[in-house]
């Protein structure tokens, strides 16, 4: 019954001394929050109270509740003759060796290229791709084509 009682009214009085109190708002403080402080320094009074006045209750009803001792016999000896080996033999063969496989390379198939178109031809002349695209970069070169010369001049009639 008294524990019923104490356990709210303490934790009424914690709740009443957390409030802000006139006196923490003022010009020295600020009323940045200080208003806590009190009620936390008294809580923790009032906790460590309650802790002091119940612990030689948790500290009788451990020894209350402490197992009994446990004796332990020891094993019974049981003796028996000593292992006997046998003699380790008088010449080893070396151990095996492994190598991997000889390695064996075989060429590549060749690969044929591709068929690549490498003329252009336009009425007025022609672009020829130079170049394979591996040892030579590609180019394409412009080739005018060849005018036909102009016919000759008529000859003079005699």
């Amino acid at each position: 019954m008294k524990r019923a009682l104490a356990v709210p009214l303490i934790l009424v009085m914690l709740f009443a001394m957390m409030l802000p109190s006139p006196a923490a708002a003022g010009p020295w403080h600020g009323g940045r929050g200080i208003w806590w402080l009190p009620g936390a320094i008294i809580g923790g009074l009032a906790l460590g109270a309650v802790a002091v006045v119940t612990a030689p209750f948790v500290a009788l009803s451990a020894v209350a509740a402490a197992p009994p001792a446990v004796t332990y016999a020891p094993p019974p000896v049981v003796y028996s003759p000593p292992a006997t080996y046998a003699p380790p033999p008088v010449a080893y063969s070396p151990p095996a060796t492994y190598a991997p496989p000889p390695v064996t390379y075989q060429a590549p198939p060749p690969v044929a290229a591709p068929a690549v178109q490498r003329v252009v031809t336009y009425p007025n002349g022609r672009y020829v791709l130079y170049g394979d695209g591996v040892r030579q970069p590609w180019q394409w070169v412009w080739v005018p084509a060849v005018m036909s010369p102009p016919p000759p001049p008529p000859m003079p009639q005699q």
